[in-house]
């Protein structure tokens, strides 16, 4: 029903376009339309694909991601009673905002107004930003679905402790785990971030992509871990579909910025994540 709905304000939203434009300006527009569109297809399907291609340094990249997840679901229940304790003393916007762009409606239509507002202008640099989001979005989106329903880990607010799992449980008290505000959210985050270069934009950026994700540990819908994930998929998700970009659009990104790199840190009462670049 989300495709269905965008590629609906897409259509729209061409057809208003293509009222004020001449017949040749309008078939370029639809020429590229019609490109991205199967761009973000075959983007989605290259993203799913890439496990089936990870080297040493992935599988330890992925590892570490495992690993981190395992500390914090360790901790899941304490971390969640202290968040929940102090979900009054957080300002009510923030909770709003969380709920808000996490939303799957609100997030597609952010997408689609940078997308077809590079379409509208034909500037490439925005078209491929909303391609990007759009694939990303899109990628992520159906596999914390599906993730949802085969793990069928129960919520915070269910009660029933964080080592409660019902696969394929159709109640929504069981569809913890991933986090799908927090997933499209900080994907959106980390796409757009890529279009700065200075590590204090990007900080701030995944600093208010992080919010919903908060949120939802603050509003007891998800646990500390399944936020945790839920990230990393949005990492490995834009990494993966900018990549499989670069061959199809002038416009680059990576050739501007250097590798980024995540680091899992533990120690003796200390635990915390490295960024780098």
């Amino acid at each position: 029903m989300k495709n269905i709905f965008i590629l609906t304000l897409f259509l729209s939203s061409l057809h208003l376009i293509g009222q004020e434009m001449d017949t040749s300006s309008e078939e370029r527009r639809w020429n590229m339309f019609t490109y991205d569109m199967g761009t973000i297809i075959k983007g989605i399907g290259h993203s799913y694909s890439r496990p089936l291609h990870w080297e040493g340094r992935q599988w330890l990249t992925f590892g570490s991601v495992v690993g981190g997840t395992g500390a914090l679901y360790l901790i899941d229940d304490d971390t969640s009673r202290f968040f929940r304790d102090r979900q009054q003393d957080v300002p009510k916007f923030l909770r709003e905002y969380g709920e808000f762009y996490g939303n799957p409606e609100n997030n597609y239509m952010a997408t689609a107004g940078v997308y077809l507002t590079g379409l509208a202008l034909k500037n490439e640099k925005l078209r491929r930003t909303g391609v990007l989001l759009i694939a990303s979005a899109s990628s992520s989106g159906l596999l914390q679905q599906v993730l949802k329903s085969v793990v069928g880990r129960a919520r915070p607010v269910a009660d029933l402790g964080k080592d409660t799992f019902d696969p394929f449980n159709s109640s929504r008290n069981f569809h913890s785990f991933p986090s799908g505000h927090t997933m499209l959210a900080f994907t959106n985050a980390y796409a757009i971030a890529k279009q700065f270069k200075s590590p204090w934009i990007k900080a701030g950026i995944y600093s208010v992509g992080l919010i919903p994700g908060i949120s939802r540990i603050w509003d007891g819908q998800h646990w500390l871990s399944d936020v945790a994930v839920s990230v990393a998929i949005s990492i490995f998700t834009v990494e993966s579909i900018d990549r499989y970009l670069d061959s199809k659009y002038d416009e680059k990104y990576n050739d501007q910025t250097k590798d980024i790199s995540w680091d899992l840190n533990f120690g003796p009462g200390t635990m915390g994540v490295t960024l780098r670049f």
